[in-house]
Formats: C-alpha cells, sequence, structure tokens
C-alpha cells in the first residue's frame, strides 16, 4: 500500500464534501492520466474551449489534446497584435469550457489564485459556462494566508523565471512584495463560493503537478 496515495485519497474526500458546500463540484483522479480522461469527459461535440496559462494542463497533456481536436478553440497564444488578443479574449470570456490550475487550495476548499493581468482569474470569476480546475495535491495548504504566501514564494519565483519576467523573486527566489512592471501578483482572488452550483469543477490529482 502506497501511504501517500492512500493520504491523498483521504484528503481528497474531505476537500470534495467541502467543495459541495460552496458549490464546487469536486472530483480525486489517482494520476495525470486519469485527470486527463475525466477531464475531456466533461466536453461536449461543437463545444467552445479555452484555458488559462498553467504547467498542469501542459503536464497532464490536456493542451496537445486540444489543439489537435475538433473543439471550437480560443487560444490567446495565437494572436499576433494586441487587438487580436482582445478579440480572442472577448470570445474566451463567453466559451463553453474554460480550463485552468489553481495556485491553492486549503482545507476548507477555498480557491487561491494570484495573477498578472488577471485575465485568467477573470474567467474563474465569471464568463465561461464552466470552468474546469484541475489541481495536483502538492497545491493544498492550511489556510488562505498560507495558500497566499506558498503562491508568492514556491510559484510565482519559477514562474517569473518561465516567463523571463524582470522580478526581484526571478532573481531571489522569494517574493520581495514588489511592485514592478512585470510583477506576475498584481491580483489576488480567494475563491470561497460559486454562486452558480457546480459551474466550477474541481479535479483534483494525486500527483505533484505545476509549480
Amino acid at each position: 500500500m502506497d501511504a501517500k496515495k492512500t493520504y491523498y485519497e483521504y484528503l481528497a474526500d474531505s476537500l470534495i464534501e467541502k467543495f459541495n458546500k460552496r458549490g464546487i463540484e469536486g472530483y480525486y483522479c489517482d494520476n495525470k492520466d486519469q485527470a486527463l480522461a475525466m477531464s475531456l469527459r466533461f466536453l461536449t461535440p461543437g463545444c467552445s474551449v479555452s484555458w488559462g496559462g498553467s504547467e498542469t494542463l501542459k503536464q497532464i497533456g490536456l493542451i496537445e489534446i486540444l489543439k489537435n481536436s475538433d473543439y471550437l478553440l480560443y487560444d490567446r497564444a495565437s494572436a499576433n497584435t494586441p487587438e487580436e488578443k482582445s478579440q480572442i479574449y472577448s470570445k474566451i470570456v463567453g466559451s463553453d469550457f474554460f480550463f485552468m490550475s489553481s495556485n491553492a487550495i486549503t482545507l476548507d476548499g477555498q480557491l487561491i489564485n494570484i495573477d498578472g493581468t488577471g485575465n485568467r482569474v477573470a474567467c474563474l470569476i465569471a464568463g465561461p459556462k464552466n470552468v474546469i480546475v484541475i489541481v495536483g495535491m502538492n497545491k493544498i495548504v492550511m489556510d488562505v494566508e498560507t495558500g497566499i504566501e506558498r503562491v508568492r514564494n514556491m510559484a510565482a519565483p519559477p514562474n517569473a523565471v518561465r516567463l523571463a519576467r524582470k522580478t526581484p523573486c526571478a532573481g531571489l527566489g522569494h517574493c520581495t512584495d514588489c511592485l514592478v512592471d512585470d510583477c506576475l501578483c498584481c491580483q489576488i482572488v480567494v475563491t470561497r463560493k460559486s454562486r452558480i452550483p457546480d459551474r466550477i469543477k474541481v479535479i483534483l490529482v494525486g500527483e505533484e503537478l505545476g509549480y
């Protein structure tokens, strides 16, 4: 018996109960292959799909599958000009399905996300008909305060390096509460409840994914 996997299962069961009280639909998958299969199961023929920046989505293979699918995709990365990016974003907001990860999840079922431009958290808050959040169990934290600290010191620095942002954390490896132009921590969003029941679906994965 894998003790860590068993622990993840018990923890996920507890979190799913907390999600239900918050109007969020929760699921647990043992590994990334199962998470990929479950993610695709929600999609309907001819639906429109988009996603927010996420290493987790790449790691489970979702982005590659979507780009080779027949779904109507709205990909901001395909834009060549600011005008095109704006036009695509207006379509993303009205999409049927929006995929993303979450920077952290508290033990009582709150989602914590920190963004630079805010397009990802904006779609989490409102717009797309369904938001599917895929999260590795390594992102579970005690509470909101711990979650924000985790994002700023464990997720933002490697993301800044990956995106070649000129932030202090990219060089130092920890948050300095900066206000530089390339700051990744401009928007801090805590989702404590979904007002539209089950619009937000969280797939917990029993592996370490993302930052």
